[in-house]
């Protein structure tokens, strides 16, 4: 958790209140306006829930850390560009900024999605055929749902996954 998303929840709850229940009043939208985060597009999307309930489980999001192993094609740049974009649309996200550089003299590429969700981001090592990517998204999105467009991307030999949730409360 941000600390402004944390000093906002301490104004708001009071001592008779824990943590996880400004949590849930924050996602639920029960806080004050002005003490609750809203992504970009408020309206549009007012009535989406960005914690998630799963499995008995309350927290922000699922955070992938993302490993390809003797991938191809790890120093095109448009092809980093494309592929966050089509990873984007495929976890059900909604994108706010693309952004991938280039680097010399491995040729390696860094990239990142900015998502209302959160981020997809990618730094490539093309001298070693590795990849690291993180896939982070809240609410409903399904950051599983990006495997098989990397996987068509880079071709790799190798997909290495370790899962996180993010803000677990409780």
């Amino acid at each position: 958790m941000t600390s402004t998303v944390a000093a906002k929840l301490a104004r708001v709850s009071d001592s008779s209140q824990s943590r996880y229940e400004a949590l849930e009043s924050w996602a639920e939208g029960r806080m004050k306006p002005e003490a609750r985060v809203r992504p970009a597009d408020e309206a549009a999307r007012a009535d989406r829930e960005y914690f998630v309930r799963r499995d008995g489980l309350y927290y922000a999001g699922t955070h992938l850390l993302v490993d390809l192993w003797d991938g191809e094609r790890l120093d095109d740049l448009e092809l980093a560009e494309a592929t966050l974009r089509e990873a984007v649309e495929a976890v059900g996200a909604t994108l706010l900024h693309v952004h991938v550089h280039p680097f010399t003299p491995n040729h390696g590429v860094s990239g990142v999605a900015v998502l209302a969700e959160s981020h997809i981001s990618i730094h490539t090592w093309p001298e070693v055929g590795y990849a690291a990517l993180d896939i982070f998204v809240c609410g409903e999105c399904d950051p599983y749902a990006a495997i098989p467009v990397l996987r068509r991307a880079w071709r790799p030999e190798r997909v290495q996954l370790n899962e996180q949730k993010r803000g677990l409360a409780g």
